[in-house]
């Protein structure tokens, strides 16, 4: 029994006539009684009396019809649903990123998405790149942007990176009062002495920075220590003090101007997936505005460099 035999036989029931059903199906009237007589054959009595100028229905058909209807129902509904994920009229994307980048490359990224393809739900995870994996390894998450490099391993998940940009971290200070001039290079000696603005512990980025000072043998001059990244931002933007920040931070932001750092200090933004799970037609589509977004971010400014591989991806 196949589609092709119980279309052609609900066009028989529905017109009682072979002729104008092969027309309608558009196949050759010899090859529409064959599959008829092939589906009675299979199903083991038969389904239509066959009188001149009309066919009826048997018992065993009318038995056949409805049921034949429903099948028929539910596959056009299966191949409408799979033609509107194809055309990104549905669908739902479950993304995650660290709060840098939820301000920057994020919000642009799902702008751009919803815009293009408002049918298809969007939620966003803001968390740490540790936690980020960790939804990632349990299925909660579709893809994340994450941006640790020495993530611990989660047993029997493998996961695939794919590296999209080299971000430089550099001191944001107020564009109204800036305590470091805009578009300067400054060293960490000089840095040392400025009122210093430092993010929460949990950032990994502050771990990069406090590793950068004790390395040069510096202490750094804290006014205030622990606040998240919006909370830093205001503060900088209200002349407290300067703040060593990844670069994208400041998308959008006009009341922030940037100095960059002598040696400059980086950290890899990079988009994870589970290996083990295809990714649905809504989710690649994001994924793939991700990776053009992260492009042009690099082309327009120094801080960047997109640094993605010839290769597709790579295991972790």
């Amino acid at each position: 029994m196949n589609l092709e035999q119980l279309r052609g036989f609900v066009e028989v029931a529905h017109l009682g006539h072979f002729t104008r059903a092969s027309e309608v199906l558009h196949v050759a009237q010899p090859s529409l009684s064959r599959q008829i007589s092939t589906l009675e054959h299979e199903l083991g009595g038969r389904l239509l009396h066959r009188a001149r100028g009309h066919i009826t229905l048997t018992p065993a058909g009318e038995v056949l019809l409805p049921r034949a209807q429903r099948i028929l129902a539910e596959v056009g509904a299966i191949r409408a649903e799979m033609d509107e994920l194809a055309g990104l009229r549905r669908g739902r994307v479950r993304l995650g990123a660290p709060p840098t980048l939820c301000v920057s490359l994020v919000a642009e990224a799902i702008s751009t998405f919803h815009g293009a393809h408002p049918g298809v739900d969007l939620h966003l995870a803001e968390a740490g790149s540790r936690a980020l994996v960790e939804q990632l390894a349990i299925g909660e998450l579709d893809i994340a942007l994450i941006t640790a490099s020495d993530l611990r391993p989660v047993p029997g998940v493998t996961l695939s990176r794919l590296p999209l940009l080299s971000e430089e971290l550099v001191v944001v200070t107020s564009s109204a009062d800036p305590l470091v001039p805009a578009g300067a290079t400054v060293d960490l000696t000089t840095l040392s002495r400025i009122p210093l603005i430092a993010l929460d512990r949990s950032y990994d980025l502050r771990a990069t920075t406090d590793a950068a000072f004790r390395a040069a043998g510096l202490t750094p001059t804290s006014v205030l220590e622990g606040p998240e990244m919006d909370a830093v931002l205001r503060f900088v933007e209200r002349g407290l003090g300067v703040a060593v920040v990844p670069a994208m931070v400041l998308t959008d932001q006009p009341g922030l101007s940037s100095a960059r750092l002598s040696v400059p200090l980086t950290r890899t933004v990079s988009l994870a997936h589970r290996s083990d799970v295809i990714p649905g037609v809504a989710v690649a589509a994001m994924r793939d505005l991700i990776v053009a977004t992260a492009v042009r971010f690099a082309e327009r400014d120094p801080a960047l460099s997109s640094i993605l591989p010839e290769t597709e991806e790579t295991p972790s």
